[in-house]
């Protein structure tokens, strides 16, 4: 893969130069759109768009007409952000990467993307999802190796930040959707707290599960972008001592669990860990999920529970339609009882109280697990295993991937960095020290 593919944008220096008038935004949109020409037909990051560059012109004109003034500007005015083709944007069809026709899914407007669009962002277009947002994937490739799965389903939206066309891009995550291409494309991958940012007007999968997240460069335009799409942001005061975090103490949950995760990936992980205690960070090791099967046998009969009652009517009208993958877990799923599924979320209780309290006594501040199993697997067929995500997916708590080294061919391998429920302003935080370690900055 030739290196101009791999060119992910700063979405905090992007926006600091579009406030202040360089490029305009014209000139900006004519760049994005011509860049969008050129490389997106060997990725394939964005759901076609007949119209594109017009739509985003006249968007444009309206921006800078309401915001003649750099001091006056909102703090996304201008940036291109893609928006996964889950997610319902006004004047935009939504396919959900399915062949069922866009209007018997058209809903409102997202309630994401009305925050997007109040912090003055440009809508791009749709970004490429496996077919709502389940395992049947889409046509994208991974801009590090065009023959590897970018990974899923919010396949489109990792691509696109790592191949430079856009600085943000927003994703779902129900079990792996966002930390896991994030790992993939070597970019950064943001699923905060479940419910902190509203998931009003995005096609479910699994309602209990579903979270929206977004894929940056880095951890800094993670930060920026969570401050502006999460509900009742609590920004760090660093003027007031009391309120800063310190360094974090690092939890590493032995057992099961990690043997998931392949064996070149888990020595990688083993470096990290020890890169991270050598820079002074205190680590400890916590027998956490003994029970992982059980774990992972209580998820998925939420998610397939959940996916089969979200799809009910569409599935009785167009199951001809939908693709083999999605059709297999939703007649699984038409098969669990709701008393097991009511069970399944019971038990999830449960393990939030033990968990918590493992973090609790242990003195644990951030978990710390392989983003993935190994890097990007080759060919187009899947997107992945998502389990190095699973508990912490199920326990809704927030989450990132941060770039940590690769495999012997060159595939990005993530970190990922679990926090307390409730706690992603502090995540990403204290996070930031970890990158600094991790990448010498």
């Amino acid at each position: 893969m030739e290196e101009p593919l791999v060119r992910p944008r700063s979405l905090t220096r992007e926006s600091a130069g579009l406030r202040s008038g360089a490029p305009g935004l014209m000139e900006h949109v004519d760049r994005f759109c011509a860049l969008v020409e050129r490389v997106d037909p060997l990725i394939h990051a964005f759901v076609p768009e007949p119209g594109r560059h017009d739509r985003l012109r006249a968007r444009a004109r309206e921006l800078a007409a309401r915001y003649p003034e750099p001091g006056g500007r909102p703090p996304l005015y201008g940036v291109a952000v893609g928006v996964k083709d889950i997610v319902h944007v006004d004047g935009l069809p939504t396919h959900g990467g399915s062949a069922l026709p866009p209007g018997v899914l058209a809903g409102p407007q997202a309630a994401v993307v009305d925050r997007l669009l109040a912090a003055g962002a440009l809508v791009a277009g749709k970004t490429v999802t496996a077919e709502f947002a389940a395992s049947a994937p889409g046509p994208t490739r991974n801009p590090h190796h065009p023959g590897h799965t970018p990974g899923g389903s919010s396949s489109g939206s990792a691509a696109a930040v790592a191949a430079g066309l856009v600085p943000l891009a927003i994703g779902t995550q129900t079990v792996g959707s966002v930390i896991r291409p994030a790992a993939y494309c070597g970019v950064v991958g943001f699923r905060p707290t479940y419910g902190r940012i509203p998931i009003a007007g995005v096609i479910p999968n699994a309602p209990s599960l579903d979270t929206l997240g977004v894929f940056t460069a880095d951890l800094a335009g993670a930060a920026l972008a969570a401050s502006l799409l999460c509900d009742d942001w609590r920004a760090v005061n660093d003027r007031v001592p009391a309120r800063v975090p310190g360094p974090p103490v690092l939890g590493v949950p032995d057992g099961g669990y990690l043997e998931r995760a392949e064996p070149a990936a888990l020595r990688a992980f083993e470096e990290q860990v020890e890169r991270l205690a050598g820079a002074g960070l205190t680590v400890r090791r916590v027998s956490l999920f003994p029970d992982f099967a059980e774990i992972t046998r209580q998820l998925q009969t939420v998610n397939r529970f959940e996916l089969a009652r979200s799809h009910a009517d569409w599935f009785t009208r167009f199951g001809g339609l939908y693709r083999p993958e999605t059709v297999a877990s939703i007649r699984v799923g038409q098969g669990v009882a709701a008393e097991d599924r009511a069970a399944a979320l019971q038990f999830r209780g449960r393990l939030r109280e033990r968990v918590a309290g493992a973090a609790a006594a242990a003195g644990v501040d951030l978990w710390l697990a392989p983003s993935a199993t190994g890097g990007a697997p080759e060919g187009l067929h899947g997107t992945g295993d998502a389990v190095m995500s699973l508990p912490w997916s199920y326990l809704g708590l927030p989450a990132l991937s941060l770039p940590a080294g690769r495999t012997a061919d060159g595939l990005p391998l993530g970190l990922q960095v679990v926090g307390a429920a409730g706690g992603d302003e502090r995540l990403l935080l204290q996070a930031a020290l970890l990158e600094r370690v991790l990448t010498d900055r």
